[in-house]
């Protein structure tokens, strides 16, 4: 049961996301058929203001550790990631993970939960920005980054920003039931649970090609996307032997020509989802994959949702 929740405020808080806590879990919403949970907004001092990421504001919490000790659910918040946080929180959450407390962190606070330790051996996830640095700083943590939030029962992270919303909503979903969930999701105007991962929010760029002997062969790969094309009629136009060719495509853009190619036909299908109407055969004929079955598959392997969903989310036409 989730009677009572406590945010975690550190140096460095951004405050959409600690926002985002406040609005799921701190909202008095009985009149909504919400059960009204105890919130505290804990910092290491009570009323020494903690610094927000915005130059010039402040929040001061109204409880310190000491609010932790008997919260059922505690919630660290995003914050400047560094390279050490202060012990006695860690301690904190140490303790409140001892006694069986559920701790969720929003974007980067799984740093902080990592600092704690409480990661190791664990699947979990951060925003996809921060992910290697992650990778490299918590080798025990088993980092999936292309989902929105990962519940391993008492601890539950979640992925960027906004998909702080979807972790919180899911822990009152899993605590209070589908209605509490839906009730606060519309008061907020948010979809009660979305579909999909942080693989569609991430940037990808065109991979670079670091010499010169390919650019042009690539060049017009992109130009012919709807092609046709063997690795014997590229290693032609480049003027080389097959294995030659396969070796330099490789060490120049660190994949096959197989799945560059792949990956470049996925990139241009999301610019025609977002910038045209076009039905998903035509655009499957346009982007070379030929079937509008082809095409969802290589799209979801890409992006991590179907090209209709993708469509709803991203379009003008859909917002």
């Amino acid at each position: 049961m989730l009677s009572s929740a406590a945010v975690v405020m550190l140096d460095g808080l951004t405050p959409f996301e600690f926002g985002v806590i406040c609005e799921v879990f701190g909202v008095d919403r009985t009149d909504d058929g919400v059960p009204l949970i105890d919130f505290r907004a804990c910092g290491e001092h009570a009323g020494k203001p903690v610094r927000t990421d915005i130059a010039g504001v402040q929040v001061t919490p109204t409880h310190g550790l000491e609010g932790l000790v008997d919260a059922d659910a505690i919630v660290v918040s995003a914050c400047a990631v560094r390279d050490e946080y202060p012990a006695a929180v860690l301690d904190a959450l140490r303790a409140a993970s001892a006694r069986g407390a559920t701790l969720l962190s929003v974007c980067n606070g799984a740093f902080v939960l990592g600092a704690a330790g409480l990661l190791d051996g664990l699947r979990c996830t951060t925003h996809w920005r921060h992910t290697a640095h992650f990778q490299e700083r918590f080798p025990q943590a088993r980092l999936d980054p292309d989902v929105l939030f990962v519940d391993e029962g008492k601890i539950v992270t979640s992925a960027g920003s906004a998909a702080g919303i979807d972790a919180c909503l899911h822990l009152v979903r899993r605590e209070l039931g589908s209605a509490a969930a839906t009730a606060i999701a519309r008061r907020m105007v948010v979809p009660p649970q979305r579909e999909g991962g942080q693989r569609q929010f991430v940037e990808l760029p065109i991979p670079e090609c670091t010499g010169d002997s390919l650019q042009p062969v690539l060049t017009w790969l992109l130009d012919h996307l709807d092609e046709d094309h063997s690795v014997a009629e590229l290693a032609r136009r480049a003027r080389m032997s097959d294995r030659t060719f396969a070796r330099r495509f490789v060490a120049e853009t660190g994949t096959t020509p197989h799945r560059w190619l792949s990956m470049q036909r996925v990139l241009h299908a999301r610019t025609l989802l977002e910038d045209t109407k076009l039905g998903v055969d035509e655009i499957a004929r346009r982007t070379g994959f030929g079937t509008a079955a082809l095409l969802r598959h290589h799209f979801h392997k890409v992006v991590g949702v179907a090209p209709h969903d993708y469509r709803k989310t991203f379009s003008p036409q859909h917002v």
